[in-house]
């Protein structure tokens, strides 16, 4: 085992690069989940809301550099990834959204039992079971990413 340090600061490897066999693993199964989304009726919009909001949970700014221009490019508004940490907070989100926005959460942070059983809650009440497990698989997936990036530290490039 090497370990690169230089200062006070190790020098990071790619683990995606370094291990690109279970990175595939990964990618494979984003893509079997956004399939699973879209065969549940999520919107990509609220798939990509998810992917932020996990993210911003997170602290994965080279994940919110992606899906923020993922969510754009699927037709989200500024205004409202603008708001999206506050959401809440907002009247900006319908039922279905906040319900998968809370389960998200709930898969993101588990070990807060009251959170997680009202977004179950609110869930059933305005999901499906394929919708709800959809949720669930797409937080499970950028929670994931979010680590990989992480722990990678990706750089986040000026788009300028």
């Amino acid at each position: 085992m090497s370990s690169h340090v230089t200062g006070t600061a190790t020098q990071r490897i790619f683990i995606d690069k370094q291990s690109p066999k279970a990175y595939h693993e990964l990618i494979q199964t984003s893509e079997a989940v956004r399939a699973t989304a879209a065969d549940a009726g999520l919107d990509r919009t609220v798939v990509e809301l998810i992917n932020l909001r996990v993210s911003q949970i997170n602290g994965c700014a080279y994940c919110l550099n992606v899906h923020t221009r993922a969510a754009l490019h699927a037709g989200e508004t500024a205004q409202r990834l603008g708001v999206l940490a506050a959401w809440r907070d907002t009247e900006l989100f319908t039922p279905a959204e906040r319900a998968a926005l809370a389960l998200a959460e709930a898969t993101t942070e588990p070990t807060d039992a009251a959170a997680q059983e009202a977004a179950w809650a609110a869930a059933r009440d305005t999901l499906t079971d394929d919708q709800v497990s959809a949720v669930i698989w797409v937080a499970i997936t950028i929670n994931a990413f979010n680590r990989v990036s992480i722990m990678s530290k990706h750089p986040v490039r000026s788009e300028r």
